[in-house]
């Protein structure tokens, strides 16, 4: 459930936008975790209300035990017997339901967590890549960590609280029976401790706020700096990465120390008061003695009453305290869960024939979400069986067209077909059995080779492996590992050689034994040799796969049954390369331009020499 436009924070008196907003928030938890509020909401009821129970006891021990006990200097036995059974017994149930309303309380709260992680997680993976870009992974951890968990705060207090307003209901009744005039103090000071509560949690919503996205911000850097680990060694970028970090990380000081100094100028405050209400109490009580309109057990049980309701009363400062950021972590938490985009699959499967597939794209334009087209009416057929390679400069629309056959996007106009059914009518299983994408820069999990490669799919036992690997030419270096296939890659495959790490990858996509295969030039970091050698090896296996590469390479584009080449979006030339290399100008200037620079390197250093 989200904040409803209305109600945003930025459109509404500050005390109200934050109060309406936070019960709202707090409701919607309670709804997710009912039964764990009860038994927390009810033990904290009992809890409180055994206190103010005690206050009776102990005004009775005080009356009937103790004043006489120095007046006449004898003690009843059974009198003291029913004073420590009654006190003994109260401290039970109060232990008791002191458990229950921290229990519930807890698995409230933790619970709450959990759900709404899981939903993010969930929108994380079904939100399409193009959202992805366009917000950094640090927030998106910061969004499912740190905003769920101050989303949640208020939750550990809340039935505390909840207890404390039933406490104070039942106090104020106890008070206008007792006497009159202490219930007016009563009556002037709680209203008095809301106000300030009400006040704090205004002034502290805009410095949880920006403490909040600080943190988000703080986690991005981060993220990023350690994501680019090698490149910052690499470039001798230690110092300014250090420096970026640490503007970040000394802002977010500098908004917690302002969130710090004002909880410090409010909670003393907020502490105080209800002491100077138990002050209050006792003058008026006392005074109230002296005239003789309440007598000493009522006096010490309206002061007992008193003291013991300070501390309770607190419990609802917390909760108001916690609001804010609440509210602000809330918001950042449905920003993702409202996210918009998201792709949809059918109910179609194909035949399992084994056979390589077919695809076409018909007509196909794609424009990104700012409405620049980046594909012009593309239409080109991979037959089954065959190698298409797609050939083009850089940002022609090659890597598009690979996201677009294993549907990463859908395309703005026309169909990608695979074996005559439009792909957003094939399920989501449907399309990860049949088609397999390998993309250049590869991302290895931090686990064990067979983990890396078998991603627990059924089917998918170890003499499969070895047939992905030795296809992909992986298995002499896998076989070389200390622990072969139980060998711990590290995180990202940091153990491995950038060729190592392609090469496994691309056995990760043929251990599925997919009937299309994508490559996104997922051969660049190996030689030249071994790419020959790993795409020959596809075409000549048994189960061999429709292939759609995209290829910057003369030789790996050699290999191909069809070129099909892109120029801004467009095909302007399909076939096979010789003939493209003698009857198309701009192709042959493309793939050529490599051998070209080393010859005028060569004749260069030769007029030089």
């Amino acid at each position: 459930m989200t904040l409803p436009t209305g109600d945003s924070l930025d459109d509404q008196p500050a005390d109200d936008r934050i109060l309406r907003a936070g019960l709202r928030n707090l409701g919607d938890m309670i709804r997710l975790a009912p039964k764990p509020f009860a038994v927390g909401a009810a033990g904290a009821m009992v809890n409180t209300g055994m206190t103010l129970f005690l206050s009776y006891i102990i005004g009775w021990v005080v009356a009937s035990i103790a004043v006489p006990a120095y007046e006449d200097g004898e003690v009843v036995l059974g009198t003291v017997l029913i004073g420590v059974a009654a006190l003994l017994g109260t401290s039970i149930i109060r232990f008791s339901s002191m458990c229950a309303r921290r229990i519930g309380a807890g698995v409230m709260q933790f619970g709450v967590q959990a759900h709404w992680r899981r939903r993010i997680t969930r929108r994380y993976l079904a939100l399409p890549v193009s959202w992805h870009q366009k917000h950094p992974t640090g927030t998106l951890l910061s969004n499912a960590n740190a905003d769920v968990e101050a989303a949640t705060r208020p939750l550990a207090p809340l039935p505390f609280a909840c207890g404390t307003l039933f406490m104070v209901a039942v106090a104020m009744v106890a008070f206008f029976t007792i006497d009159w005039a202490v219930a007016l103090v009563a009556l002037g000071m709680f209203p008095a401790l809301f106000a300030l509560n009400a006040l704090f949690a205004t002034k502290m919503a805009p410095r949880a706020k920006r403490a909040q996205e600080l943190r988000a911000e703080v986690s991005a850097v981060g993220h990023e700096s350690f994501d680019g680990a090698l490149v910052v060694k690499a470039m001798g970028r230690e110092a300014a990465e250090t420096e970026r970090f640490s503007t970040t990380a000394t802002d977010l000081r500098d908004a917690m120390i302002g969130v710090g100094r004002l909880r410090a100028a409010f909670e003393p405050a907020i502490a105080g008061l209800p002491e100077i209400g138990v002050l209050l109490a006792l003058l008026v009580g006392l005074a109230r003695f002296e005239a003789g309109a309440i007598n000493l057990e009522q006096l010490v049980t309206v002061s007992f009453m008193f003291s013991v309701l300070a501390f309770p009363v607190r419990a609802i400062g917390w909760v108001l305290g916690d609001l804010p950021g609440s509210v602000v972590g809330r918001r950042r938490v449905d920003h993702v869960l409202s996210a918009t985009g998201d792709m949809s699959y059918g109910d179609k499967e194909l035949p399992d024939t084994g056979a390589p597939a077919r695809l076409e794209f018909d007509a196909v334009a794609y424009a990104y979400p700012d409405g620049h087209e980046s594909l012009h009416d593309v239409s080109f057929t991979v037959e089954p069986g065959t190698t298409v390679a797609l050939v083009g400069a850089t940002g022609s629309g090659k890597s598009t067209l690979a996201h677009l056959a294993a549907r990463l996007v859908d395309p703005t106009r026309g169909e990608v077909r695979l074996d005559g059914e439009d792909l957003r009518g094939l399920t989501h299983a449907e399309l990860a059995r049949t088609t397999a994408l390998v993309q250049q820069i590869p991302f290895v999990f931090d686990d064990t080779v067979r983990a890396n490669l078998a991603l627990d799919r059924d089917g998918v036992d170890d003499d499969r492996l070895w047939d992905a690997l030795v296809a992909a030419g992986a298995e002499k270096f896998t076989a070389s590992l200390e622990a072969g296939l139980d060998t711990e890659v590290g995180e990202r495959g940091t153990t491995l050689s950038g060729g190592q790490r392609q090469r496994l990858t691309l056995a990760r996509a043929l251990a599925g034994r997919p009937r299309l295969l994508v490559l996104d030039d997922a051969t660049s970091a190996v030689d030249p040799k071994v790419e020959s050698q790993i795409l020959s090896g596809l075409k000549d296996s048994s189960e061999a796969a429709s292939v759609l590469v995209v290829a910057y390479r003369r030789a790996t584009i050699a290999l191909a049954d069809e070129v099909v080449f892109l120029e801004g979006g467009r095909i302007t030339a399909r076939g096979p390369h010789t003939e493209l290399l003698r009857t198309h100008l701009p192709y042959a200037q493309l793939v050529t331009a490599y051998e070209r620079a080393e010859a005028e390197r060569e004749f260069d250093e030769e007029n030089a020499a």
